[in-house]
């Protein structure tokens, strides 16, 4: 890797003991999530929730906590893949005396419906989280040592507990955070012990033979024998298959990154709320060993439209519904009748306070730091996200805005109203730049969409007078943006006092400011895909002349380059487009995973991940290069005659 400033050669040689962001698995039941690393180490798995304090934490200080399941001799596997269609993991290791495969998953099952969870707010399925992480180990030929190294540190890596053993064996073993109420519980067919802070043990397996090891946390559902744990292996198989199987993915080349974003999607979302987090994870660096790191386990209304759209357009429409409902419960407070106060994002339980902090025990994934927990952002001011959430409340009442109750048409009509009202102050823009407040265009653009989708569902409504009126605040947003907000070659600028670009211009055309075919669209769309760019990835801006509150570069923006995709798409460039997305998705993780940004220069993924924005741009940008594939809708040139 290279030198990073302020690091001895020790400490950068410790900085390389950790692997590529992208490398990492994800998994996910829905209500808990974690990353497994090549080798085998669960290395992030907080709980009882996403965004509670980590138990492993080895992805962001080596110290902070994993557990292992995999050959005692062996680091590199031979393969990793997802069991196709779900969030099963599969690796596969050679070693030198045999081969043996691990599966591992956060199991699914059928949930009791005795009794009701406090914090479940959305309807129960038929299936949810058991609550346990299965690891399946099979020789598949020769003979294989099996080793578990299972290592919790409670509270981002600063406190261990104590093992214990359960009943009267070597099979079950307990441990418990010094403080709060997390207790996990180890059931193996392997021998267990303790050495220090580890729960250990070792088999060897011959072709055929089969080990397992279950780590749960108070579910007495989890699987506790060998029996067991195949069946949940099988249960959360036919779980992820059948919800994927009702998703509208058409038979194309691209489908298999379409497949993968959608259970990402699902992955990322929390059940009992139904809210969608936009990472999994706290920290991870936009700038190789710089500060630039944010805790991104929260929702973010600014996604909401776009959301709610790729999940329409894939046919999840419970899904989008429930998502719907985190929307408004948040913004609400759960009391229809409540004056809503929204604010740019939220806790999976709908929290309004996401005070910032620092871990400063914590060394930071390659030594980047600090490592923060909770988001300054949420109490910016931000104008977007007005606009964001009446075009998610138009996406969801598409043609249907009648059907909104009162109480909640009124609440979300003081929205609108906010926009009008304060669409002419500056604010910190959509990418929550920490300097000064700007007179961002694209937050301008937002605002006028707040008006303009509000205009259109208070015209479903019947409300006239309501509607002239938005819809007159809404030609003033756009008359002062079409003056101030070009420079003098007719491309739109970042903010009013400077001709920088930025790609959150991109959302012009998206959502439909102004036609695709428009002169001043298409330059700027040009001007963004020619000046905007390194390698041909788009940059959210230039840093030397945006004002971030910090020093230093950042990667380039997938979701950015995925908008650069649809823009150019929509303009008419679709062979520039198509050339751009196969580029983007060649930069896909070994997994068909994104974080936040690619350097284009390594290809290295950086910031947070698995990266929902980017995952749902991709989706967007995918679908439609694939509506407007000529080959997608004749099918293939020649079907070979059935065999005989």
């Amino acid at each position: 890797m290279p030198d990073v400033p302020g690091h001895t050669a020790a400490e950068q040689g410790q900085m390389s003991m950790f692997p590529p962001i992208a490398d990492y698995a994800f998994l996910s039941n829905c209500e808990q999530s974690c990353l497994v690393a090549p080798n085998g180490a669960v290395e992030w798995l907080c709980l009882p929730r996403p965004d509670a304090p980590s138990v492993f934490g080895a992805l962001l200080d080596r110290t902070a906590g994993m557990f292992r399941f995999s050959p005692g001799n062996t680091q590199v596997p031979q393969n990793r893949r997802y069991v196709p269609g779900t969030m099963v993991l599969e690796t596969t290791w050679q070693t030198p005396t045999g081969w043996m495969t691990v599966q591992d998953f956060l199991a699914v099952g059928p949930v009791p419906h005795e009794g009701r969870r406090p914090d479940y707010h959305r309807a129960p399925t038929d299936f949810g989280a058991v609550g346990a992480l299965v690891r399946i180990a099979t020789c598949i030929s020769g003979r294989v040592e099996a080793v578990v190294n299972c290592a919790p540190i409670f509270n981002y890596g600063s406190v261990s507990g104590t093992w214990s053993y359960s009943g009267d064996g070597y099979d079950a073993m307990t441990i418990a955070a010094p403080e709060g109420d997390i207790r996990l519980n180890l059931a193996s067919s392997i021998p267990l012990g303790v050495l220090g802070a580890r729960c250990y043990g070792r088999t060897t397996l011959t072709q055929g033979q089969s080990a397992f090891i279950t780590l749960s946390w108070g579910d007495s559902r989890a699987p506790a024998n060998q029996d067991d744990a195949v069946s949940a292996l099988n249960t959360t198989i036919d779980y992820w298959r059948d919800w994927l199987s009702s998703a509208k993915v058409p038979d194309h080349p691209w489908k298999p990154y379409l497949d993968r974003s959608a259970l990402t999607l699902k992955g990322l979302s929390y059940a009992p709320t139904g809210a969608i987090m936009a990472a999994s994870t706290t920290s991870l660096p936009e700038t190789p060993g710089g500060a630039r790191n944010w805790d991104y386990r929260f929702t973010w209304i600014r996604d909401s439209a776009f959301m709610l759209r790729s999940l329409y357009r894939l046919g999840f429409d419970w899904e989008a519904i429930e998502y719907w409902g985190f929307v408004l419960d948040a913004v609400t407070q759960g009391d229809l009748h409540r004056r809503p106060e929204l604010q740019i994002m939220y806790g999976i339980g709908g929290e309004r306070d996401l005070t910032e902090h620092t871990l400063d025990h914590l060394s930071g994934w390659r030594g980047a730091r600090p490592v923060r927990v909770g988001n300054g952002a949420w109490n910016q001011q931000q104008h977007d996200v007005w606009g964001m959430i009446i075009d998610a409340l138009d996406v969801q009442f598409h043609q249907a805005a009648s059907q909104i109750v009162a109480p909640v048409w009124e609440g979300l009509a003081t929205f609108v109203d906010a926009a009008l009202q304060h669409w002419r102050e500056p604010d910190q823009g959509i990418w929550e730049v920490r300097g000064d407040p700007k007179d961002f265009v694209a937050s301008k653009v937002m605002c006028w969409v707040a008006a303009a989708r509000g205009a259109d569902l208070a015209d479903q409504r019947g409300e006239a007078d309501r509607a002239r009126r938005w819809r007159a605040g809404a030609d003033e947003i756009k008359a002062e943006v079409l003056d101030k907000g070009l420079s003098d070659r007719g491309v739109f600028r970042q903010h009013y006092q400077t001709d920088d670009l930025d790609a959150s211009l991109l959302l012009l055309p998206i959502m439909g400011f102004l036609p695709p075919d428009d002169k001043r669209i298409v330059s700027t769309v040009l001007a963004i895909a020619d000046e905007l760019t390194q390698d041909g990835l788009v940059l959210r801006y230039k840093v030397e002349g945006t004002d971030t509150g910090f020093e230093g570069d950042e990667g380039t923006f997938t979701i950015c380059s995925f908008w650069l995709v649809t823009a150019l798409a929509m303009i008419g460039e679709t062979d520039r487009a198509r050339a751009l997305c196969q580029k983007l998705l060649s930069f896909a993780g070994p997994l068909l995973l994104y974080a936040e940004e690619i350097d284009a220069t390594t290809g290295q993924h950086l910031g947070n991940f698995p990266q929902a924005f980017t995952h749902l741009a991709l989706i967007e940008a995918v679908s439609l290069l694939i509506e407007t594939d000529p080959a997608s809708k004749v099918g293939p040139s020649y079907n070979p005659p059935p065999a005989i």
